[in-house]
């Protein structure tokens, strides 16, 4: 494991979960990697090279900031280690494109975790598509709402464009929306335009105490000017002419981490809300109804990922264990249906720059 943030022990469960042994922790710091060590009972690696030449590792996990991607991951590939690689998957197209032909030329699984693909209902929605339920799309819309940057002395690495990369609502959470519409509706976008805002144009300095929204005393302080954006608003058109549009932000109070979309067809539509992932909504020209997960009815990748008894709540934590069971099934051989790959990180990172191209030049930009 390489960063020991809240991703990074995410991963860690996961990896557990999925069977896996924990052969050692890398964090920011040797101290900090120390203290990791301890709590998840595991050695500390004392650098990244000392991690890379352990032979007992198959499988390197990189949940370090954006801009360590790239070489990280790269690094593990020339090592022969198969890596699972947070997104954004980097900072820039170029790296993104040495990253995934790196793998795909050497033959190592490459993993993403864009893993709200893997909410059993999200499943139950793309085969009835599949199937053909819902006809041809006449339009996709939706929104990914956060407020965890809604203080002002809300801050961190994120919104350093160095650590962070240049777009950071985007890149973090319009990202996902982009990833999973995209495989649910089986629609490519092909052009956008965007506008993105800075709703806060001054926060703590990145590596400086971060406060809280009722902090005593936020005036120590050191504060940056912001450069990343807090919202965006997008218009996309698709390969095949379909119209879509979605809002992204980070600064929405009381949406913790509210990712939606509504599928609209020529025969019934669809409705995904992450926050209650628990039913999904489809419409006909008759009616509508609320359809609930349930490992003994629906998709066969519905029940399959479908883990606990109908009305147990799972969400989150059982999609991203999912996904790293999958990518090690797939390091195993088999070919799991849905796996992101870094070919995958790679589509998100080239939707990200022409976002970026067009909010500069408030034109249609082709992906």
């Amino acid at each position: 494991m390489v960063g020991a943030g809240m991703i990074g022990a995410i991963h860690r469960r996961a990896a557990v979960l999925a069977g896996a042994r924990i052969t050692g922790v890398l964090a920011s710091t040797p101290p900090r990697s120390e203290r990791v060590a301890a709590e998840w009972q595991v050695p500390a690696y004392p650098s990244l090279d000392a991690l890379l030449e352990d032979d007992s590792v198959d499988v390197v996990h990189i949940c370090s900031p954006n801009a360590t991607h790239a070489p990280y991951a790269l690094r593990a590939l020339a090592a022969g280690k198969h890596v699972v690689c947070e997104k954004p998957l980097a900072v820039s197209v170029a790296e993104a494109e040495r990253m995934a032909e790196t793998a795909r030329s050497g033959g190592l699984v490459a993993a993403v975790p864009f893993v709200y693909r893997y909410h059993p209902l999200v499943r139950e929605i793309r085969a009835r598509r599949i199937d053909g339920e819902f006809g041809g799309w006449h339009l996709i819309h939706g929104s990914y709402l956060q407020d965890w940057m809604l203080s002002p002395q809300a801050s961190g690495w994120r919104v350093d464009p160095v650590a962070g990369g240049p777009s950071r609502a985007f890149a973090d959470i319009g990202s996902h929306w982009c990833d999973l519409v995209e495989w649910v509706s089986g629609e490519r976008f092909a052009e956008v335009v965007a506008s993105t805002s800075i709703a806060v144009d001054k926060r703590p300095a990145a590596g400086a105490r971060t406060f809280s929204a009722d902090s005593p005393d936020p005036s120590s302080a050191e504060y940056m000017d912001v450069r990343t954006e807090d919202c965006a608003a997008l218009l996309l058109r698709t390969a095949s002419g379909v119209l879509a549009s979605t809002t992204v932000s980070q600064v929405s109070a009381g949406r913790k981490n509210r990712l939606w979309f509504e599928l609209d067809g020529a025969r019934a539509s669809a409705v995904f809300d992450q926050e209650n992932p628990e039913t999904i909504w489809l419409g006909g020209e008759d009616g509508a109804r609320l359809i609930s997960r349930d490992p003994g009815h629906g998709s066969a990748e519905q029940r399959r990922l479908s883990v606990l008894p109908p009305g147990h709540a799972q969400g989150y934590a059982e999609c991203f264990a999912a996904f790293v069971a999958d990518t090690y099934a797939a390091i195993g051989g088999d070919r799991p249906e849905g796996l992101p790959t870094f070919d995958d990180g790679l589509r998100a990172a080239r939707i990200t720059e022409a976002v970026l191209r067009s909010s500069r030049n408030s034109s249609w930009t082709e992906v």
